[in-house]
């Protein structure tokens, strides 16, 4: 461990852990079920007003408190203070939550497409309960089971991490050769045609037309970057760190947004948008699968293997498609569920928490802390399956809580950044914005697209009067900032009951 520790990071290495980190496949179906062809502009946009500049501000970050096992938490708290180092820390500590309620639903419809080659989650019930409940329930049990693997240890969690990796890699180039085939043998004629500017500036879908919808789309685009604020913690690690590692973000940066622009556009080749996503049963949460099911008939057709030949091949793309992507996220999965909680739980201060939460178990996790998490999921997985909505309604909503609850906790960080670099006390070895008007215009400027972003989503909902969505889109970060506070609030009447000693100082 000594010796790998020592090693230095390279270009290339940094590079792929920033792309590991930050792309997702299926954010471009998803972007191009949205705005189609238009999904380009908007993360090109992203990228430039927020993935680089946010990326470099994280490095200042990470590169000063390298040290601090808090993260996030220790970034606020060296700018902040504790108080809101705690409270945005707990919101951003909401975001992972949403996620994990998001991707174990979407698990279910990986498994049904493995399994059957499309999505049948809507018509799975266990006894008199519809199929949103059935899902709800397995969820629930699910987490459960993944919560008590994961506090035995993760040794063996690593490789399936690993081998999640791998088969994301795979994914993405068979559809980038399989799309550029189908492409030349149609004589590069694109599924959806190019209609100039209008292709690029609005979106084909009729429900999705007001501006505050479509400038709606920036929380899809942004979150297609959430991630980026746990890579601020290598530039250490890298040889030359002051000029490698801008570099190797600014290269991510473009390398990552010339891929999603790439892919967006490349699902055009086989999809004409119309007759895709016009049929029922098309949701946010399948819509890799329907495409990747179309580009293998359209490739059957093209190879003149028959109306049966063109659907099995169909099948094997969406069977293929849904298997590599449910070893991705259950690669992911074990991971997103007990790193930001054992993060944070065991970065702050112990005074903040009842003794027994930021305990240890003999596998050196925090079981406890573990286990309220899946009490706080199970409710949230819970409250969304028996509200009485249909099944895709259940899956756009919960896209629509993980886009926005990882988009929040980015307004702590971004505004904390201007008194991050007013603390002298700090040592300050990586500093990359150097003019005191260029950081506090670059702050304004994504602060205000996260602010615009967020508002927009929010006047959308209000204006098609979806109250409930809006509710569950805003639960997770307002339920935890409100927790945050008041748990403050008892460690501050502590303190004055309980003088803190030396040891506690060191803490904190």
């Amino acid at each position: 461990m000594a010796k790998l520790s020592s090693k230095k990071l390279t270009l290339l290495s940094v590079m792929l852990m920033i792309f590991t980190s930050t792309f997702a496949f299926d954010n471009t179906s998803i972007a191009y079920y949205t705005m189609g062809y238009g999904g380009i502009i908007w993360y090109v946009l992203a990228a430039l007003l927020f993935f680089v500049p946010s990326s470099l501000m994280f490095s200042e970050y990470g590169a000063s408190l390298r040290n601090e096992a808090g993260g996030v938490f220790s970034w606020l708290s060296n700018s902040l203070g504790t108080k809101w180092a705690f409270i945005g820390g707990f919101v951003w500590l909401a975001s992972w939550i949403i996620l994990i309620v998001s991707t174990v639903s979407k698990i279910w419809i990986m498994l049904s497409t493995t399994l059957s080659g499309s999505d049948q989650t809507g018509r799975w019930q266990i006894g008199n309960l519809n199929s949103t409940e059935t899902i709800g329930i397995m969820s629930i049990i699910f987490f459960c089971l993944v919560t008590y693997i994961a506090t035995k240890g993760l040794t063996k969690v690593a490789k399936l991490a690993a081998v999640g990796g791998i088969a994301a890699v795979v994914l993405t180039i068979f559809f980038c050769i399989a799309s550029l085939i189908l492409l030349m043998k149609n004589g590069f004629q694109l599924a959806e045609p190019v209609k100039l500017p209008t292709s690029f500036l609005k979106s084909p879908r009729h429900s999705y037309q007001s501006m505050s919808q479509i400038v709606s789309f920036l929380i899809f685009a942004i979150y297609a970057y959430a991630g980026i604020e746990a890579m601020g913690g290598v530039s250490d690690k890298m040889k030359n760190a002051k000029r490698t590692f801008p570099l190797a973000m600014a290269l991510g940066a473009v390398l990552i947004t010339v891929i999603y622009g790439f892919f967006i556009f490349l699902w055009g080749v086989s999809a004409n948008w119309s007759n895709v996503f016009t049929r029922s049963g098309v949701n946010l949460g399948n819509t890799t699968y329907v495409l990747m099911s179309n580009l293998g008939y359209q490739l059957g057709q093209q190879f003149s293997l028959g109306t049966a030949g063109a659907q099995n091949l169909s099948f094997l793309f969406a069977r293929f498609g849904s298997f590599t992507m449910l070893l991705s996220y259950l690669g992911s999965f074990f991971v997103i569920v007990y790193m930001p909680i054992k993060s944070f739980i065991l970065g702050t201060p112990k005074q903040l928490w009842p003794k027994a939460l930021p305990k240890l178990n003999r596998n050196a996790m925090p079981a406890n802390a573990m286990w309220l998490q899946a009490g706080v999921v199970s409710a949230l997985i819970a409250m969304t399956s028996f509200g009485g909505k249909s099944a895709v309604d259940f899956y756009n909503v919960l896209t629509l809580m993980d886009n926005l609850s990882s988009t929040l906790p980015y307004l702590f960080l971004v505004t904390a950044f201007p008194f991050f670099k007013r603390n002298v006390a700090l040592e300050k070895p990586f500093v990359i914005f150097k003019r005191r008007w260029v950081y506090l215009t670059i702050v304004t400027v994504v602060d205000g697209l996260l602010i615009i972003g967020v508002l927009s989503t929010i006047i959308s909902a209000i204006s098609a009067n979806e109250y409930w969505d809006l509710l569950l889109e805003l639960i997770g970060p307002l339920f935890f900032g409100l927790v945050g506070y008041y748990l403050f609030r008892l460690y501050e009447k502590r303190r004055q009951l309980f003088p803190t000693t030396a040891s506690d100082r060191q803490s904190l």
